[in-house]
């Protein structure tokens, strides 16, 4: 099955050897200045890079947030269109990228409501997507250019548990979305300014009256709502 166009891709991206290396010894030092140090980043690559390989090859959640002094995250009730979204938890990422778009809107000054996924696909043989995203807001809000400088947190994976796999069509639909009934002490913190989320400028809108056709679209592989 193809998604839609308004999926979008990763960006590729390589770290060589080096790079890894340099990752690594960024992480150790930040977990090892203690719960929720910001992180000095120093790194060449981006910091979208290098949030991905953290994500890629460590078994961290990732919570994007505009609050860049939180200590301590306590469960809250969401407000969701689906079951899993919609309950009295702390809520993070499996994917850094996706927790980057919650960095860097402002939602304080400019009221909007958010249509966003991340998924992987799965087909019957086993083989998993790299993943695909979409971004949404309020068609009201994004001429307005609502962005801030924000924070990735980096948490423990301990308390988590990821929303369980959908059927789509011949594939099976895994979302890295967590959920922790209990609260979560975060390691390390980095900042983020929106020039630093490379999907910044295919960011849509959506109509805040049509908020389940959209659902339903990205539920189904529909086409966009127009």
């Amino acid at each position: 099955m193809i998604l839609p166009d308004y999926w979008l891709n990763r960006p590729p991206f390589e770290i060589d050897s080096s790079a890894q290396s340099a990752c690594e010894q960024l992480l150790t030092r930040a977990i090892a200045n203690g719960p929720h140090a910001e992180i000095e980043y120093t790194l060449s690559i981006p910091k979208w890079q290098f949030l991905c390989y953290v994500a890629d090859h460590h078994q961290f959640a990732f919570h994007g947030s505009s609050d860049l002094s939180i200590t301590i995250f306590e469960p809250r009730q969401s407000n969701d269109l689906n079951d899993f979204g919609n309950q009295k938890a702390v809520y993070a990422a499996g994917d850094a990228l996706w927790a980057m778009f919650f960095a860097v809107i402002d939602r304080d000054r400019y009221p909007m409501s958010m249509n966003n996924a991340c998924i992987r696909l799965v087909d019957s043989a086993g083989t998993i997507s790299d993943p695909f995203y979409i971004f949404s807001i309020s068609q009201s809000a994004l001429p307005r250019n609502p962005w801030r400088t924000g924070a990735v947190y980096i948490l423990p994976p301990a308390t988590f548990v990821a929303q369980p796999p959908l059927p789509f069509g011949d594939y099976e639909v895994r979302i890295p979305q967590l959920a922790s009934f209990e609260a979560v002490t975060p390691l390390a913190r980095l900042t983020i300014n929106p020039e630093d989320f490379p999907f910044l400028a295919q960011i849509r809108g959506h109509d805040d009256n049509r908020l389940q056709a959209y659902a339903s679209a990205l539920q189904t592989g529909g086409p966009w709502p127009e």
